[in-house]
């Protein structure tokens, strides 16, 4: 059956893409195969969440948004446990969980989020995140083909990525994606400002942003123009 559901899946990635949108494509088909409202892709290193490799509509894009920068969500849970984390009414959950996560996601149009752990044999990659604007759980055959879909799109990313030079992006997972490269750098620069690890420094940024009402990437942009500077006495 596992087989059956992979060739299906595997036809429908076959269609013709134009360079530049292969990621989106991929995105496309874990939405439609699964029957769900949208989908993304996030990718992940360690504890740090690298960004979004393509994301289907505006609603699926605030999801990876928030994910990334609050560093909460079913996608850093199923990539942090290594297995689909689902909730099938997020505004009413029967277990609150994701407190800075789940009002604005509801309030984007979210009601049911499920996120499926991107791995090839022991290698992490990220998460597959699905979302519906209606509540209720997967259905059996749902669940199996976001499974399979979920094992065929991580083999994809590492193909997209077998070509591109050591230490660089493949050009196909970089053309629709959203890295937040200013986070990155200011995560390093923060790293330096503290004496702690980039993880720690990624932490110390979100808590500055959530703590002051503002959005990651404004924070992160004045930390790497140096308007602002952490220390000790800071915080």
């Amino acid at each position: 059956m596992a087989g059956e559901r992979r060739l299906r899946i595997l036809a429908r990635l076959a269609g013709e893409t134009t360079p530049g949108t292969e990621t989106r494509r991929l995105c496309e088909v874990c939405a439609d195969v699964t029957a769900m409202s949208g989908a993304g892709i996030m990718l992940m290193s360690g504890d740090v969440p690298r960004g979004s490799v393509c994301t289907t509509n505006k609603v699926s894009d605030v999801i990876e948004q928030l994910q990334f920068g609050l560093g909460e969500g079913p996608c850093v849970d199923a990539y942090h446990q290594d297995r689909p984390v689902l909730e099938p009414d997020l505004d009413e959950p029967s277990t609150p969980r994701w407190p800075a996560f789940a009002g604005p996601a509801v309030e984007a149009g979210v009601r049911a989020i499920f996120g499926f752990p991107l791995h090839v044999g022991a290698v992490r990659l990220g998460a597959l995140n699905l979302y519906r604007d209606r509540p209720g759980p997967l259905s059996d055959d749902q669940h199996a083909d976001a499974l399979v879909m979920a094992d065929v799109a991580a083999q994809a990313l590492l193909l997209l990525q077998a070509e591109a030079p050591p230490g660089e992006l493949a050009a196909e997972l970089e053309s629709g994606a959203d890295f937040h490269f200013a986070v990155h750098q200011a995560s390093g620069m923060v790293a330096a400002q503290l004496d702690v690890s980039v993880g720690e420094a990624l932490i110390r940024l979100r808590a500055h942003a959530f703590g002051n009402d503002r959005a990651l990437a404004g924070v992160s942009e004045d930390v790497v123009a140096r308007r602002l500077r952490f220390d000790d006495r800071s915080g």
